[in-house]
């Protein structure tokens, strides 16, 4: 009999089982399947916070639908019943200590139109006649590896990138723009460039898929997400689960490995997935000659607050779902999200829940970092009186801190990556590493990664 052992019970680790699982039964394997997760729950970033009739997620808040793979897997665990799916609206950047909506017809604050162009508030007329050169210059030698920041300043202008772009894109990717590729942020940018000439036409040619895209793109499930994962976890019946129990190394013994935890066991493994962050897989293999590759990997923090207020959230805005905070404003948060707006099935009987992110590239971050939970919640409070006029004290507040555990995909990851997967395939035969610091941090990415790996240990597991 052949063990496997994954360590890490995220969304990556659950779908290496539940995948590897399937192909097991389905082929009558004789194999041993262990789960090791530290946590006493399951999910790692996606887990749900439920109080006062109010859900909220401590993690990521949702799913991209069209990822490939999200919705094979909702079909796969006949969880179909449970999806909810956003609801759309207007969203705005909070600048100069106004909202101001970023234009419809734009993606990620870059305009897909001349006429989402012209609309925007957030643009001087100089500013938009910058970004005309668009239609007229070459592509001057950038690729897919270039910096995404400096390739968008060139073409659009440095005003609608800093007042438009930037915010909207940091916000997602949690860096500097010019600290960030292309190929790991918007690769189709480079072909829009190339083929049409312009970035704009591009988007102009290809907007029938964004603009599908754009309606209803994020699902989420009736009880939040962690009902996902419990019914992940009641699928894998053939799967050792270890929860409560942290490991501490990982060591290979001739052609297996040995794994130690905490709680003195010891379990010999023929294969091992490290669904682990970036920071607890160097911890665990304790090799030297890898640090040079685990330390140019990259992680950014963020601080996220719950609000829950005893008021109805059409105090809001008409049709907005939230904001993003450029230069020139008096709050400190760097974006917003109006939850119960934007997931009607976060807020019983229509409440107003608000969402707040703290991120590391916030000049107040190492302040915010040192505060307790009731002093962030004082400066939310704050943010939220300012910028949305509500004046009533929340009777809900959570506060979730993830400190360095937001991997970033500067310039130097994909390199890393290479070189750490030939050393690992060299000297580690029969280990695999997975997850967001590695392979991509959507939980899309996460879904299909950890599929990847299941179906490539079945195969193996298969040949003997």
């Amino acid at each position: 009999m052949k063990t496997v052992v994954v360590l890490g019970g995220g969304i990556t680790g659950l779908c290496t089982m539940h995948y590897l699982q399937r192909q097991v039964k389905e082929n009558n394997l004789d194999v041993r399947l262990v789960l090791v997760e530290k946590n006493t729950y399951l999910g790692g970033k996606l887990h749900s916070a439920y109080e006062e009739g109010f859900i909220m997620e401590t993690g990521a808040d949702s799913i991209v639908a069209r990822h490939k793979g999200v919705m094979e897997l909702v079909q796969e665990l006949d969880f179909e019943d449970n999806l909810v799916y956003n609801e759309t609206g207007i969203s705005y950047i909070y600048t100069n200590n106004e909202l101001h909506a970023i234009p419809a017809d734009s993606t990620f604050g870059i305009p897909m139109s001349l006429a989402s162009l012209e609309e925007s508030t957030l643009i001087s007329e100089q500013g938009k006649q910058e970004a005309l050169k668009d239609l007229t210059l070459p592509n001057k030698g950038f690729t897919k590896e270039s910096s995404i920041g400096e390739f968008l300043t060139y073409y659009l202008g440095e005003e609608l990138v800093k007042n438009q772009i930037a915010p909207v894109l940091a916000g997602v990717y949690s860096g500097d723009l010019h600290q960030l590729s292309i190929a790991s942020t918007l690769p189709y940018l480079i072909d829009y460039k190339n083929d049409y000439g312009s970035i704009i036409k591009g988007f102009d040619a290809n907007r029938e898929q964004f603009v599908k895209a754009a309606n209803k793109k994020f699902i989420s499930f009736k009880n939040g997400l962690t009902s996902l994962i419990d019914r992940l976890e009641q699928t894998l019946t053939n799967v050792e689960i270890i929860k409560g129990v942290a490991t501490l190394h990982v060591q290979k013994q001739e052609d297996r490995y040995t794994i130690s935890l905490v709680n003195g066991e010891n379990i010999g493994a023929d294969y091992v997935v490290l669904a682990l962050p970036n920071e607890a897989v160097q911890s665990l293999m304790k090799d030297e000659s890898l640090n040079r590759y685990f330390n140019q990997f990259t992680t950014a923090s963020a601080i996220t607050i719950y609000l829950g207020f005893d008021v109805p959230d059409a105090k809001l805005p008409a049709d907005g779902t939230g904001y993003i905070v450029s230069h020139n404003s008096n709050v400190t948060c760097n974006a917003a999200t109006w939850t119960s707006r934007k997931w009607k099935h976060t807020s019983r009987d229509n409440k107003l829940l608000v969402r707040l992110f703290y991120k590391s590239i916030n000049p107040a971050y190492e302040q915010l970092r040192a505060m307790t939970d009731e002093e962030l919640a004082t400066v939310a409070l704050e943010d939220v009186r300012k910028s949305l006029g509500i004046e009533e004290d929340p009777t809900v507040v959570n506060v979730t801190k993830w400190i360095d555990q937001m991997p970033k995909y500067d310039l130097a990851h994909r390199e890393a990556l290479q070189g750490l997967l030939q050393e690992l395939n060299k000297n580690y035969p029969n280990l695999a590493i997975a997850g967001c610091s590695y392979f991509g941090v959507g939980i899309g990415a996460c879904i299909q990664n950890g599929k990847k790996i299941g179906e490539e240990l079945a195969e193996e597991l298969s040949s003997f």
